[in-house]
């Protein structure tokens, strides 16, 4: 009898630490399950397909920098309608966005709201094969320039040219649409604009020697935030705790990419393995150091060059009304 009651009592602790662990099995999963639900989805809408400018929010994805803060990040290619008429009408909370678009859509009433630079200054100049012997913007005259369609193209153009000392009356604007720069420049086109940080770094590569004139060498107004991160009225006023937390995680991104060019590059290559890996690693090279450049912290913005090119845009016709740049941006989620 007391063997067999010993049995019993061993029998009955087994079972008791069983379904404590099966209990102990089921809260665990349930914590994981109620963790997964508790992410909010946002969507990410690009401004073109993915490059360097974009290597901070590949970097705290890929770090979990989202997932830490509670949201489950979609990055979405950009389709037939602009990231900032997809933001303005809440079909997505966040977009990729320029300087330029922005004031145009705030202009039009549309309620996006800039709240991080990517970029400090402007890495866009005007680029030719050295053999067009086009060095400077006066050289401009008599050339054929590659335009995307933008209003704003011979505005700037013509800015430029009046600095020094020549009038974009005496320029061939074609438009060029979304053509290779580098096809573009083989036949009728003798300049274009670009980014640097990548067309400019792919003619390394292909060994192209290219002028290249810096916009903003002479005209400062034109040193726009190129790309910004845009959100909406609506997100900020109704949910500033999801914006709070998307920019959170991807100042940790960019701030990552900074210190760390050559592993971010390959992040961003791994998520995205139809680029050209030799030009991502060196874009990235040249790129991470200047996104924060002389700014306190990556994704300031100063409201002096919001208004100074809001102004530009207003005095030269391009936007029909003056808009407040103050509401343009905010600097509130990167304090």
């Amino acid at each position: 009898m007391k063997r067999l009651l010993q049995l019993s009592l061993t029998l009955l602790l087994s079972m008791l630490l069983i379904a404590c662990s099966s209990e102990q099995v089921d809260k665990e999963e349930t914590e994981v399950k109620t963790d997964e639900t508790a992410k909010k989805e946002v969507s990410l809408f690009l401004d073109w397909t993915p490059n360097t400018n974009h290597t901070g929010i590949y970097v705290a994805k890929e770090k979990g920098y989202y997932d830490e803060l509670g949201l489950d990040i979609n990055i979405l290619l950009p389709g037939e309608v602009s990231a900032e008429q997809l933001v303005a009408t809440n079909k997505g909370e966040f977009g990729i966005s320029f300087q330029t678009e922005v004031t145009q859509a705030r202009a039009q009433d549309l309620p996006v709201v800039s709240v991080a630079a990517i970029i400090q200054h402007s890495t866009s100049g005007y680029a030719s094969p050295i053999e067009k012997g086009i060095e400077s913007p006066k050289d401009f005259a008599g050339k054929a320039y590659g335009a995307y369609g933008s209003m704003l193209e011979e505005s700037m153009v013509d800015l430029v040219m009046k600095r020094d000392g020549a009038d974009v009356k005496d320029v061939d604007i074609v438009q060029l649409g979304n053509s290779d720069f580098f096809v573009a420049t083989q036949k009728d086109i003798d300049f274009v604009s670009i980014f640097y940080a990548w067309t400019g770094i792919e003619a390394e590569i292909r060994d192209v020697e290219l002028n290249f004139i810096e916009t903003t060498q002479f005209a400062e107004e034109l040193d726009t935030y190129s790309p910004v991160i845009v959100t909406s009225e609506k997100l900020i006023a109704e949910d500033p705790e999801t914006v709070k937390a998307f920019v959170e995680a991807t100042v940790k991104g960019y701030e990552y990419a900074i210190d760390n060019p050559a592993e971010a590059a390959e992040i961003l290559i791994n998520a995205e393995p139809d680029l050209d890996p030799e030009l991502v690693k060196r874009s990235q090279e040249w790129l991470s150091p200047r996104y924060q450049d002389d700014a306190d912290k990556w994704g300031i913005q100063d409201e002096n060059r919001w208004e100074t090119f809001a102004e530009f845009m207003f005095e030269n016709g391009i936007t029909e009304k003056e808009i407040d740049a103050a509401k343009a941006f905010t600097n509130e989620f990167l304090e």
